[in-house]
């Protein structure tokens, strides 16, 4: 969501991911990250600073409630920055068409290569575009060397 982006940089936060629910008990759960990890503190001053900027904004139809998040240590990747930053890591990235007869993939992240992603998969070399992907997350045994 383009329209959170601004309030959250300003605050000097990156705005990793949302999740949207609408209907019944609406959800809007945001997901936000800098450097130094994120605290409590963190999320309930993006949360108040975001509930005053919704409050004008009304981008959502109903009733919902706010959630401010830290992405978690199995954090969900979705952009090419996101992969090129956890290189090294392990990843599970499950693709939305079968490759190669192969939906679902988990390996060590070699980085990226214009639009795609490259793993190593049981010794393997693959080569997945963003696009293919439906979802990819670090796995959190293995991740190292960043907080978040």
């Amino acid at each position: 969501m383009a329209l959170l982006r601004r309030p959250i940089e300003a605050m000097g936060y990156e705005l990793v991911d949302v999740d949207v629910r609408v209907g019944g008990q609406g959800l809007l759960r945001v997901f936000i990250d800098q450097p130094d990890g994120i605290a409590l503190e963190d999320c309930e001053s993006v949360s108040r600073q975001l509930s005053a900027f919704l409050d004008v904004e009304d981008p959502l139809p109903g009733h919902y409630v706010l959630e401010v998040s830290s992405p978690g240590i199995e954090r969900r990747l979705r952009t090419l920055e996101h992969f090129a930053r956890f290189a090294g890591n392990e990843v599970k990235v499950v693709l939305k068409r079968q490759k190669d007869g192969r939906r679902k993939l988990r390996g060590q992240l070699q980085g990226v290569d214009h639009e795609a992603i490259v793993l190593d998969v049981e010794g393997e070399p693959w080569r997945v575009r963003v696009n293919e992907i439906a979802k990819a997350h670090l796995v959190a045994e293995a991740t190292s060397g960043s907080k978040g």
